[in-house]
């Protein structure tokens, strides 16, 4: 006889000549010696037999002591150790003891796309699990179309997106939904009367329709570019070199009533357009510079011309006043002679009194 003693959470599988013959549980037994082959195994760990499993678990009550797990190929399953996750199993066959710790499993069907599984997110992006999973963030400003297969699928949202990885291909494409700007820089262009002018110009733009901007048209921002590029060069190539000056202003109102309909067809809407710089040639700058100093100089002679008509015409007044009034004659003289004396310090006077007489016939009017 040999004594066996099976402790609390242990189970033991009795062995005879290599045959499977039945479990103990816990207590203290008594086997023959030809039954010397006990097996013990620690309930609280995952069961791995030394044995074929298929042959252990035609035993009833082994197998209903035991959790068994059979994962195919395309899956996975999440171990959940008392709630808490524990592991991902592989393809494969896994058992564990319904005793002390309390085993929960979810299996994952890898071959799809979607995650159905009831799986939180804190699970998906642990360390184990994320090798598993794919995804996309969409923020707040933008907006996503989903492909797989290369096939649309639908418009995302903002959030974040979980896949499962497997073979098939899954893309998303995203676009900026906020107001973005456009340069248009160095257009090379012809007036109608050949000057070559260099234009700096911008665009703001909004995208409003995704499923244009990604799915009906290929690269839409090189599209609006060329559309705007086209719409500078009709405005520019249709008037005279001197027009464009004059109608500088006029070409914003053009440029995005001529764009609207191709901006639709994109999916986008052009909100804004302005020229920055409009860059002459140098000898057309050289050619300007002359034609500006000209007209300054024109416009100083004929003031020049205006002020001394209007001092001639002064003096003419004052001329005929004093030819009507001999006494302002005198007080002019008076005021000439006034503002010459302030210039002199003294008058040293000789002579035998001519010069005299000649002073006061200046300041004493002769009756």
């Amino acid at each position: 006889m040999k004594r066996v003693v099976i402790n609390t959470y242990q189970i033991g599988l009795v062995f005879k000549k290599g045959a499977y013959q039945r479990m103990l549980k816990e207590g203290t037994y008594w086997l023959w010696t030809t039954e010397t082959a006990v097996e013990v195994y620690d309930v609280t760990k995952p069961f791995t037999p030394a044995y074929e499993l298929n042959i252990l678990l035609q035993d009833t009550q082994l197998a209903e002591a035991l959790h068994v797990i059979q994962v195919k190929d395309n899956e996975i399953a999440l171990l959940y150790e008392n709630g808490l996750f524990k592991q991902v199993l592989t393809p494969g066959r896994y058992t564990y003891w319904k005793a002390v710790v309390d085993y929960a499993f979810v299996r994952a069907d890898l071959s799809k796309i979607e995650i159905t599984e009831s799986i939180d997110r804190a699970t998906l992006l642990s360390k184990g699990v994320t090798s598993y999973v794919r995804t996309a963030s969409v923020e707040s400003y933008e907006k996503a179309v989903l492909f797989i297969d290369g096939r649309y699928k639908q418009i995302l949202d903002n959030g974040v997106y979980y896949w499962w990885k497997n073979n098939i291909a899954v893309h998303v494409g995203k676009v900026d939904t906020r107001q973005q700007q456009l340069e248009i820089n160095g257009q090379e262009i012809l007036t109608r009367d050949k000057a070559a002018l260099r234009i700096n110009a911008w665009a703001q733009y909004r995208v409003l329709d995704i499923e244009k901007a990604l799915l009906q048209n290929k690269e839409y921002e090189k599209q609006l570019y060329v559309t705007l590029q086209l719409a500078i060069r009709e405005y520019v190539g249709g008037l005279l070199f001197d027009e464009i000056l004059e109608k500088k202003d006029q070409m914003v109102p053009f440029i995005l009533e001529k764009v609207s309909a191709a901006a639709t067809g994109l999916g986008v809407a052009v909100v804004g357009f302005g020229i920055r710089d409009i860059i002459l040639p140098g000898d057309v700058k050289e050619i300007m510079n002359q034609v500006l100093i000209a007209e300054k100089k024109a416009q100083a002679n004929i003031i020049l011309r205006r002020e001394e008509t209007a001092s001639t015409r002064s003096l003419l007044n004052t001329a005929k006043l004093i030819e009507d009034n001999p006494m302002l004659y005198k007080l002019k003289e008076m005021e000439y002679v006034e503002k010459i004396a302030e210039k002199i310090n003294s008058i040293s006077v000789s002579g035998n009194g001519v010069l005299i007489d000649q002073l006061r016939q200046i300041f004493i009017p002769q009756k």
